[in-house]
């Protein structure tokens, strides 16, 4: 069992930067994946971007490849995801995950946080 609670979310101009952070807890926490996805409106959840807790592994989906930097801190069970350069289509709710297997499909991530919605303005 894993929850999962994000936070950081706001309203930004374009060009601006955001920090998302989610804070995990539950049992074993180590052993999995960590994604980040969004939910834009009109839009499917998509992929952004994943990190493994052991093995160092990251993947970015090349919407936000140079722009976004996806990073943890295993000390404080945390995940971060630094958006800089951000656009307006941007704009969506992020969802922070954890998967047992590496993955940047959603059908594979066990288990979900709430979202928070990251705004940015033009």
């Amino acid at each position: 069992q894993v929850q999962l609670v994000e936070s950081g979310g706001g309203l930004v101009q374009a060009g601006g930067s955001l920090r998302l952070s989610c804070a995990a807890s539950g049992r074993t926490f180590s052993s999995y994946a960590m994604g980040w996805f969004r939910l834009a409106p009109g839009k499917e959840r998509e992929f952004v971007a994943a990190i493994t807790w052991s093995g160092g592994n990251i993947n970015y989906a090349d919407s936000v490849k140079g722009r976004f930097t996806i990073s943890r801190d295993n000390a404080k069970n945390t995940v971060f995801l630094q958006m800089n350069s951000l656009k307006p289509e941007d704009t969506a709710v992020y969802f922070c995950a954890a998967a047992l297997v590496w993955s940047t499909w959603k059908e594979s991530y066990d288990y979900w946080g709430q979202g928070t919605q990251v705004t940015v303005s033009s």
